[in-house]
Parts: C-alpha cells; sequence; structure tokens
C-alpha cells in the first residue's frame, strides 16, 4: 500500500475552531507572518501580554555573543509571583489549582491561595536555612504538591532548583549534586508506586556519603511514607519542622529575566551528566504560550499531563505552565496500570478531565492491557469530558495515534503530538487544536515564532519530501542558555561549527511533506540506520512494526553486520502472549514480511526478540542505549536501577530466529 493511500487527514471541527485561541489555518498564518515580518516585536509583545514584569524589559534579543542569546536581559521577574500571587490578585484565590490524585486512589485539592500560602512557607523556611538568591537547591521528590510546592519556594527566593527524578540511583543523584555544588537537598522517606512504598531518603543518604557532596549543609525531608529512616544531626530536618511557624506570605526575589530558574540534567547521556540551564523570563513565556495555544487551555478546563517532575515536561507542563496560566490541573503520583491498566481512563471520568497530555509509551501498553482484557478498554469509562489529547516524550506511531483518536479521544478530540526537547523549553513542532489539519504521525507545523528547518550535513536547506537533520534557524525565548559550567560543550553539541555556529542542532532527523510542510520526526540522528547504502530512521521501521495487528510495541537498533555494514534488530513486545520456540519462528517470519510489504525489502530485520515489555525508565522512556548492547551481545555492566523492569533484560537477550 502506498503512503498517499495510507494518509488520512483529521480536520479540526467547527465547534473546536470557532472557541480556538488560533481560529483556523489563517490566523495560524497570521502569527506566522506577524514573526516572519517583526521578530523581536512578535515575542516582546507575547511578553508584555503573558506576563507581569517587575521591571519593564527595553531589551528584546541580545545576539551579541552568539550563541549565548539572552532575552529581555534588562527586565527584572519572578517565576512564582506569576504563578501564584498575580492569580490571587486577580480574583482567583478560591479556584482549585491542584487535584493531587496519591497512588492510593486519595484526592486532595489545592486552591491558589493555599498554594500561595504552602510556597511562602517553605520560601521563608528556606531563607531560614541561609539559602539566598543564585544558590542550588537539589529536589528529589516524589510526584507530590510539596514538590510543585519546592520548585516554587525556590523560584520564589531566586535559587536555582534541579530536580532529580525519583527512580534514579544514588550515584545518579551524588553526580548531579556534585555538579551543581547545591547546598540543600530537600526529599521524602520514600515514594508510593503502584501499592507499594519505596525508598528515597536512604538512597539520598547514600548519595552523600560517596563523596564530592561536601556543599550541601542540610536535607530537608518530606514525611510521605512513614518509613523510618536515618537522621544525621545537624544535617537533616524534616520539612514539617522548617515550615513550622513561618509566615504564609513571602516577598518574591526580583531576578534579571536571564537569571537560571533551573537545571536539567538529560537523561541518556554517558559519562558527565549534562545539566541544561534554563532562564526564567524567556522560559516563562513560552511555557504560557504554548499552554494557550497548543492546549487551547480555557478558564474552565481540568488539564493533566501524566509527566514527572523530574522531567522538563513535568516543569514546563505541570510547575510552571498550568499555574502560569491560573488553570486547574491533576497531579498523580501512581502508575497507569495500578490497580489495573483502567487507571488513566477512570481518573479522566471521576475528575473531569478536559485536556490529556501523555507518552506514546503509555498509550501503547494501555492498548495492549485493553487488547488483554477488555473490561479495561477506554470505552467502558465516561471519557465525554476530554475535548483535546496530546502527545509527547518520541514520536507516536500512526496505530497508536489511530486508536487514541478513536478510543479515547471518541474520534472528536483533535491531537497535539509536540515535538521538543529538554534543551528547547516548550514546544517546537505541534499542531494548534483548532487550526491545524492532523495526519496520523506528524508533529505537523512550528510554534509560530519557530522558524525549524532540514538540513543536509553542510547546513543547507534540503527540499521538501528529502530527509535530513532537524534545525532552529534562529533563537527562542525558552532554549537552552548554556550547559552548566560547561560552555564549549553547549557549543559543540547544540551549535556545532559544521553549521559555522548559526543553526541549533535538535540531533533529530526529520523529513518535511512534499505536499503539506509537515514534519515527521524520524529518529535521533545517532538513530539513523545504515544498511548496504541505505538510510533509514529507526522509527520508520518501528512504525512498520507496531501497524501490525499482534504486535503493542517495537524498538529497533541496529548491530554491525560484515556484509550490509549494519543490520537491523527489532525487539517487539505481541498484543498475546510472548512466542517461544516454532511458534516464535513462524512470527518472526510474518513480521520480516510485513516490513518488507510496508517498508520495502532492504527493511526487514535480521534479528526479532520477542518480550513481556520493553526496557523502561519509571517515566516510560524506551532505553534504547541498552536494546543497543543487547542486539551487539555485549554484557549490561552500567547501572539499571531506573529501570522500572530491569529482569525484562534477560529475556531480550535471547534471539529466537
Amino acid at each position: 500500500m502506498s503512503n498517499e493511500q495510507q494518509v488520512r487527514i483529521y480536520n479540526p471541527s467547527e465547534e473546536v475552531v470557532k472557541n480556538a485561541a488560533v481560529p483556523g489555518m489563517d490566523a495560524y498564518r497570521a502569527l506566522c507572518k506577524e514573526a516572519a515580518d517583526d521578530y523581536e516585536g512578535f515575542w516582546a509583545r507575547r511578553a508584555r501580554e503573558a506576563l507581569t514584569w517587575h521591571t519593564p524589559f527595553t531589551q528584546v534579543l541580545d545576539e551579541s555573543n552568539a550563541p549565548f542569546f539572552k532575552w529581555f536581559a534588562d527586565g527584572k521577574i519572578n517565576a512564582s509571583y506569576n504563578c501564584l500571587d498575580r492569580n490571587v490578585e486577580r480574583g482567583l484565590g478560591d479556584k482549585v489549582a491542584i487535584i493531587f490524585e496519591g497512588d492510593d486512589g486519595r484526592v486532595t485539592r489545592v486552591t491558589y491561595k493555599e498554594l500561595l500560602g504552602r510556597v511562602c512557607k517553605l520560601a521563608n523556611g528556606l531563607r531560614d536555612l541561609g539559602v539566598k538568591k543564585g544558590d542550588r537547591v537539589v529536589i528529589y521528590l516524589p510526584m507530590s504538591i510539596e514538590g510543585i510546592v519546592a520548585m516554587q519556594a525556590c523560584a520564589r527566593i531566586g535559587a536555582t532548583h534541579s530536580v532529580v527524578f525519583g527512580g534514579f540511583s544514588a550515584q545518579a543523584l551524588r553526580d548531579r549534586i556534585n555538579d551543581t555544588q547545591a547546598s540543600v537537598v530537600i526529599t521524602a522517606d520514600g515514594q508510593f508506586r503502584g501499592g507499594k512504598g519505596l525508598p528515597l531518603k536512604p538512597i539520598a543518604d547514600e548519595a552523600l556519603s560517596l563523596g564530592g557532596c561536601e556543599s550541601v549543609q542540610k536535607v530537608v525531608v518530606v514525611k510521605r511514607t512513614g518509613a523510618e529512616v536515618g537522621f544525621t544531626a545537624g544535617r537533616d530536618i524534616w520539612y514539617t519542622d522548617l515550615i513550622e511557624g513561618k509566615a504564609d506570605t513571602a516577598e518574591p526575589e526580583w531576578v534579571e529575566s536571564e537569571h537560571p530558574l533551573f537545571l536539567l540534567y538529560t537523561s541518556g547521556s554517558t559519562g558527565k551528566p549534562k545539566g541544561v540551564q534554563h532562564s526564567t523570563g524567556g522560559y516563562l513565556l513560552q511555557a504560557v504560550l504554548s499552554m494557550q495555544y497548543t492546549f487551547d487551555i480555557k478558564p474552565s478546563d481540568i488539564f493533566w499531563c501524566t509527566a514527572d517532575i523530574g522531567w522538563v515536561t513535568g516543569h514546563s507542563y505541570i510547575a510552571y505552565g498550568p499555574l502560569a496560566c491560573g488553570a486547574t490541573q491533576v497531579v498523580f503520583e501512581g502508575v497507569p496500570t495500578y490497580p489495573d491498566a483502567g487507571r488513566f481512563w477512570r481518573m479522566i471520568q471521576d475528575l473531569k478531565v478536559t485536556i490529556f497530555y501523555t507518552a506514546p509509551t503509555a498509550i501503547r501498553s494501555l492498548i495492549k492491557a485493553a487488547d488483554n482484557n477488555p473490561s479495561l478498554h477506554p470505552s467502558k469509562y465516561d471519557l465525554s469530558s476530554l475535548r483535546i489529547l496530546g502527545s509527547v516524550g518520541e514520536p507516536i506511531n500512526p496505530a497508536a495515534w489511530e486508536w487514541y483518536y478513536e478510543n479515547v479521544g471518541g474520534g472528536r478530540c483533535p491531537i497535539v503530538d509536540t515535538f521538543w526537547q529538554t534543551e528547547t523549553g516548550a514546544h517546537m513542532i505541534t499542531p494548534m487544536p483548532g487550526a491545524t489539519p492532523l495526519v496520523p504521525g506528524s508533529c505537523t507545523l512550528p510554534f509560530p515564532g519557530i522558524q525549524a528547518a532540514v538540513v543536509d550535513e553542510t547546513g543547507t536547506e534540503v527540499p521538501n519530501g528529502q530527509g535530513g537533520i532537524l534545525v532552529v534557524k534562529r533563537p527562542w525565548p525558552s532554549m537552552i542558555r548554556t550547559i552548566w559550567g560547561d560552555p564549549d560543550r553547549f557549543k559543540k553539541s547544540y551549535y556545532p561549527e559544521d553549521f559555522k555556529g548559526k543553526l541549533y542542532l535538535a540531533g533529530d532527523g526529520a523529513i518535511r511533506d512534499k505536499d503539506t510542510g509537515y514534519f515527521t520526526i524520524t529518529g535521533r540522528i545517532d538513530d539513523v540506520l545504515n544498511v548496504s547504502g541505505h538510510r533509514m530512521g529507526t522509527m520508520e521501521i518501528e512504525s512498520a512494526l507496531v501497524a501490525h495487528e499482534k504486535v503493542a510495541e517495537a524498538a529497533v537498533v541496529g548491530r554491525p553486520d560484515d556484509v550490509t555494514g549494519e543490520a537491523i534488530v527489532a525487539f517487539v513486545v505481541l498484543k498475546g502472549q510472548r512466542p517461544t520456540g516454532e511458534d516464535a519462528k513462524a512470527m518472526i517470519k510474518e513480521l520480516q514480511n510485513w516490513v518488507g510489504k510496508e517498508i520495502g525489502p532492504i527493511a526487514k530485520p535480521k534479528d526479532i526478540r520477542f518480550g513481556e515489555n520493553l526496557p523502561k525508565t519509571r517515566s516510560g522512556k524506551i532505553m534504547r542505549r541498552l536494546l543497543r548492547q543487547l542486539a551487539k551481545g555485549e554484557d549490561i555492566t552500567q547501572d539499571t536501577s531506573t529501570l522500572e523492569n530491569p529482569a525484562i533484560l534477560e529475556q531480550l537477550k535471547q534471539s529466537a530466529g
């Protein structure tokens, strides 16, 4: 079947267009033209409308020290004030800011006024510990109201926070503490996941014992599970003791727009962790704008982003974006499969969620669960409150997109398939729900004001229909400012000499449709396979595999091959039981023929392995680096404690064919 026959276009309904922030493609094109005609003016106008400045800026974009760009540099602002105080001041104090659902199903609601009071108490407590503007605070907490309070309290006093995902090991935590030279660590006794209590404070203690953490003076401990934990006298303090008797008002520290709001370490890199540094003003601007344009946020919405605050998605679309828009949002402690795989759908039904933003890996695992147990199918729940769906984390394959659209959105909710990165701070290429005709598997067109392009190795734009390297041609407000303590690595990684230091290198391959100009991400540049001289993106092969009716999930990697240069190895999760013996051999043959038919004989995987799952971090990211090692037959020597399911590696070592 040709690609032309496969492509279906989904136009937004009149109802969605009529009420949208960006109503129709003419409105989208007008925004893009405004940015093209007056780039600085476009961003300056929105920065003045979307944010409250203590000292108004007069400079917009400073390119004098490229690629270390500055935005709104002489303006002063406070992120916490913009997220909390101004909402209370405009009469939203009694509006619910956070609906928190714990792992055990208990629900807590916190208003903007209450949240502001809690943030101020912690801000005062941190100030009493000596934390001041420019100091770093490491936050190692579960998904919780306290996690958001901690981030906001740091922002309030001008301290730079670095959140470390609660599934990371002691070594990973130690590396981040060491790199930031943090003076305070905020952690918890433990966390609940899938009905189990898991330790956090003991891991933090181990991290601090490994050396290189001498900068830490205080450890603040939230009581979550009630587990007994060791306490170091003079260093450790209970969170409740720190905030006891503190005032529920705290003057915000007005910081320069370029002041580092947070450092976030990108996962997946080997060697020294890479601390992505984000500013305050520019970052907050695009967090707000993407809430308005991409999610079309309305005062009545119940917004739910399922990410963890340990990832950038949890920063932009939990801790900052929704609050800066005065929205009500759901924050969830648990996992999508506990107590059963209907958890997400039950929560949408009970909490009346209107905008739902999750990852393709979660969607694919829930497709498999619904196939195995029809009582957990989304159709068994009332999901009529939904109006917009979103996808984040990696490209969503067309088959999962279609299922999500039909079964979760009832064929009426636009899906915003958002492409962006830790480094970009906010959405870069994404549909506008009331404007963009949708094509499954494509993130469609750039966010207004973002100048994305596909180029060859010399930095020259390639014609639509030809694959290449994704770049951004002009700086944008929410972009990475540097790598903490390593400006040379920042330049080499993102503004390489190959492109004369003028183009931002996203690290992804992409192709634009010949007719629409729509972008499709083809995978990381280092995930492009070269088989017998043919360059193929792993995403394309994965999408073909998942389009097979029996396949729930697939990940594709390459391994060296004497004949073809590289051989394709596919790791596959079927919707039914994991096959063995002759059944496995028959299934391999069937899938190889299927890929040959869908893409071409050159794309047939040489080796297909079946598992009950794929190795994933607790946030749902597939660890393709581990799969590459398995494909090559190498022993896994690195730390696998961040995996949700380390036992799966043994299963995937075995080749059936």
